[in-house]
């Protein structure tokens, strides 16, 4: 993406966005309004941009005519995705896998191999009106890998998920992004430290960071101690965590001094 401004009305959520994926596993961080959620709607083609050139998998996002090539070959998870909760698991992955025009041939066996893969093997034949919270977003991320897409964009995957459930999540997510980008919104910097290989951190609709989690990491020191050198007790309780604080405010101490000038 080059130049990517969104604007919601009268706000703009994305405001001159230059950034490139390949494969692997790549975090965004950033606190509410920052542009995350903003910036994966417009990668699964939801909405489209008020400026600037979004190109997914050699096709132009500007080419209307090219989206719907586009999105059956992406994966997507919205923060809060629509289901039918009178379909069983099997049915509804089955019926996204209809909506992504698979080969009817192909369609079970993949509809079983990604409610498998979140552990809901188990669950397939059962109604999703009567799973937990978390099980209903183990269905959203089953629906989202069903096609086995090239481009994998998931909006705060692990809401709802326990700890262990986590764990087996961020494996996942290193599986698939050996060979699709995998795009994760997230608030929690712990599943970017595990899962991961870049991190880009947005702030007010820009990019304030790009990196790796380790390079965020040492911006919060090792000993308790800030990227200034000072005490960071108030950065958090971890190194990245640190980072990801720290990383926040240079941003916007250098946003405002340019604001000065």
């Amino acid at each position: 993406m080059t130049g990517l401004r969104v604007r919601h009305r009268s706000t703009v959520a994305l405001d001159g966005v230059d950034l490139a994926f390949g494969p692997g596993v790549h975090g965004l961080l950033g606190p509410n309004g920052a542009g995350k959620t903003s910036l994966i709607r417009v990668l699964a083609t939801v909405t489209g941009p008020a400026d600037g050139r979004v190109e997914i998998l050699g096709e132009d996002l500007g080419d209307h005519r090219r989206r719907g090539e586009v999105r059956r070959r992406l994966g997507y998870l919205p923060q809060e995705f629509g289901y039918y909760p009178g379909f069983t698991v099997r049915e509804f992955v089955a019926y996204v896998a209809w909506l992504k025009e698979m080969p009817a041939a192909d369609a079970p066996a993949a509809v079983e191999r990604a409610v498998a893969r979140v552990g809901l093997a188990d669950r397939i034949d059962v109604k999703i009106k009567t799973l937990s919270g978390g099980m209903v977003r183990r269905v959203g991320i089953a629906q989202a890998v069903v096609n086995d897409p090239r481009v994998l964009l998931l909006d705060e995957p692990t809401a709802g998920l326990d700890p262990e459930q986590r764990m087996e999540f961020r494996a996942l997510l290193r599986e698939l992004g050996r060979d699709a980008a995998v795009i994760v919104s997230t608030h929690l910097v712990e599943d970017v430290a595990a899962a991961c290989t870049g991190v880009t951190l947005l702030d007010g609709g820009r990019v304030a960071y790009r990196g790796t989690p380790s390079s965020l990491a040492a911006l919060g020191g090792t000993t308790g101690e800030g990227a200034d050198g000072g005490g960071s007790d108030d950065l958090g309780d971890n190194p990245i965590e640190r980072g990801y604080t720290a990383a926040l405010r240079a941003h916007r101490a250098s946003t405002a001094r340019v604001a000065v000038r």
